[in-house]
């Protein structure tokens, strides 16, 4: 056993974000020092016979590394274990009344103690028990060289040093466990946040394919038949369109190829027609026949498809967090465009009084982290939040029309 078994040279409690926590074992060692160095002193001068400079030396050696096991408590109990059995093998040369306690004054019994309060903070299981039998097996030894008949301190210093090893120890691990059980949590809920945006870009590949095969597919169609349908093609042009026609063909074969990875067993492909803002309007319906009274503003403006479908999600997504959060709170939809921006807007207000019972309670924010992917899709922007009134807002604005910045918001 050696100090080399100690884990980790830092002070006890060095990780707490309190900075009286942190100073606390410097000022419960301190205070030990300053009160037991010169108790002992002066006891085993005067009550026990020892020679000054002989008490002074082992009062040192006894409380002085009490400091040191803030930091060091193994380090430090190599040093008072053998001056406590030193001391009381010292005073076996003296003769002492005999109504004094002998191996161990009382001095030494409170700052042994505190010792193993600190060695149960720090060590390990197998390095405490070795500890403690060391400690029992001095405290049995020493029994047999009582000068004045049997005595029950080594008995004392016994049980309390195991007492104080298995109370601190216990803390300790239970602080351990808690350590680890937050730092799971925190990684669990990582794992959660990272999971939910890989399904919801895998969902909007898979989406996007379907909606970027329709017009390969027209291409491919209009390129194959163009020489029939158009008078005066030349060899060269129908050269041009057969090219054009196989490289969209290549093209289609290696989406499919990419969304083979995408897709699994579990997630079937998609037979009809993606949604789009004229499908909002069925959302809408189907909250109203749910019992959540919606006001709904729709737009005819023309978008592309893929910020179709992106409004369509997001208002999917908000309608259904306020049936699972706030179930028969008034809502409100709108879409409105401009030559450049689309703007999608979803508001519900407070629950009704008395509230129904939510669906969910809380909430892992997962329906938001997809909506923002959404917007990343189409370089968009997404505000969402709570409302004074205890409502919630989300409001999307998705441009219409492409821009350099769409794909670097994409990528």
């Amino acid at each position: 056993m050696t100090s080399a078994e100690e884990p980790t040279p830092r002070a006890l409690f060095a990780g707490s974000s309190s900075r009286w926590i942190r100073l606390l074992p410097w000022a419960v060692a301190f205070v030990l020092c300053v009160a037991l160095l010169p108790t002992t002193i002066e006891v085993l001068r005067n009550d026990y016979g020892l020679n000054a400079g002989v008490a002074s030396a082992l009062a040192v050696a006894q409380t002085a590394p009490l400091l040191l096991a803030v930091v060091h408590p193994l380090r430090a109990w190599c040093v008072i274990f053998p001056a406590d059995v030193a001391g009381a093998l010292l005073l076996l040369t003296v003769d002492f009344p005999a109504e004094r306690l002998w191996p161990f004054p009382p001095m030494e019994i409170v700052g042994y103690v505190g010792l193993c309060l600190a060695l149960g903070l720090r060590l390990p299981r197998r390095t405490l028990l070795s500890v403690w039998l060391a400690t029992a097996a001095a405290n049995v030894g020493l029994v047999f060289f009582a000068p004045h008949g049997t005595t029950a301190t080594s008995v004392l210093l016994t049980i309390l040093g195991g007492v104080a090893i298995l109370l601190s120890a216990a803390l300790r691990e239970r602080h351990e466990v808690q350590r680890r059980l937050v730092e799971q949590e925190t990684i669990s809920e990582a794992e959660r946040a990272r999971r939910t945006v890989l399904e919801e870009r895998a969902r909007i590949a898979r989406e996007l394919h379907d909606v970027v095969a329709h017009h390969m597919s027209v291409i491919t169609v209009q390129a194959n038949t163009a020489a029939y349908r158009l008078d005066g093609v030349t060899p060269g042009m129908r050269e041009e369109l057969t090219s054009i026609a196989a490289t969209a063909r290549e093209s289609l074969g290696e989406m499919r190829r990419l969304l083979s990875v995408l897709r699994s067993e579990e997630t079937p492909g998609e037979l009809e027609p993606q949604p789009d803002l004229a499908r909002i309007a069925q959302l809408v319906d189907a909250m109203e026949r749910a019992g959540v009274p919606v006001e709904f503003t729709p737009s005819d403006a023309a978008v592309p498809e893929a910020v179709g479908l992106s409004a369509y999600r997001i208002v999917q997504e908000a309608l259904a967090n306020v049936v699972r959060h706030a179930p028969g709170a008034p809502t409100r939809v709108s879409l409105s465009a401009d030559d450049a921006v689309l703007t999608v807007l979803v508001v519900n207000g407070p629950p009704p009084e008395p509230p129904a019972a939510p669906v969910e309670e809380g909430g892992t924010g997962h329906g938001l982290v997809g909506m923002r992917e959404r917007v990343r899709l189409v370089g968009g922007e997404l505000d969402t939040g709570p409302l004074a009134d205890g409502g919630f807002r989300v409001m999307a604005r998705l441009p219409v029309t492409e821009t350099e910045n769409d794909s670097e918001g994409t990528a």
